[in-house]
């Protein structure tokens, strides 16, 4: 079997989805390729229409993975900028966010994660969530990991802990007690479990391959 493919633009997604698929004995190829994402507030809608474009590309199953994010109490926006955050340039500029949230007691706001593998019929979708709150200032020096896969890392501190994610060491992120679902995670399992053994494909040694 070829290696299943991911596709994507964000270097630190890149470092931690390899992670996941290694330690489960899964070989795989990254391929980076910068998506034009539609102009439409839907983590679905977007990652499905970039699975669609990365198969076309490279007519061969793949997946992509695409992540939201949500303010409760944004000003005269509630939820914003959730499938617009980059869009939006709220991620870029972390300076003009905490400013726009200054006045804010509620300060609740979660990722969520939607990862679609399409295999040239069938659109599969799987989703994680990480609910935490915004701080009051940027915290984290972004040394300790490549991992680190958005600049809204350095305020936003997971539920139940008082450091960002950008503060934490990859260990304490791995090991957070917040009740975060990771989307990989959910999808590699599940592609060992049950995509594989539709489509016969079996483990020999460390990888998958198909039987013929």
């Amino acid at each position: 079997m070829e290696n299943i493919i991911y596709v994507t633009g964000n270097p630190g997604k890149k470092a931690s989805v390899k992670k996941i698929f290694e330690k489960r004995g899964l070989d795989i190829t990254i391929v980076k390729y910068d998506f034009h994402e539609s102009d439409v507030n839907d983590i679905e809608a977007i990652s499905r229409e970039k699975a669609k474009e990365a198969y076309d590309m490279l007519g061969k199953p793949c997946f992509v993975a695409d992540s939201g994010f949500y303010i409760d109490d944004y000003p005269d926006n509630p939820g914003y900028p959730g499938a617009f955050v980059k869009r939006s340039g709220v991620s870029s500029d972390i300076e003009g966010l905490l400013e726009k949230m200054k006045n804010k007691k509620n300060r609740s706001c979660k990722f969520i994660d939607c990862l679609t593998f399409y295999d040239g019929n069938d659109y599969y979708n799987f989703y994680g969530e990480s609910r935490g709150t915004i701080a009051y200032d940027i915290r984290g020096n972004g040394t300790n990991s490549p991992t680190i896969k958005s600049n809204l890392w350095y305020v936003f501190i997971p539920d139940n802990h008082n450091k960002t994610l950008a503060e934490m060491t990859e260990e304490e992120r791995e090991n957070r007690h917040d009740g975060h679902t990771s989307a990989t995670e959910i999808f590699a399992d599940w592609y060992i479990n049950n995509y594989c053994k539709n489509n016969k494909i079996i483990f020999s040694k460390k990888f998958l391959k198909i039987k013929l």
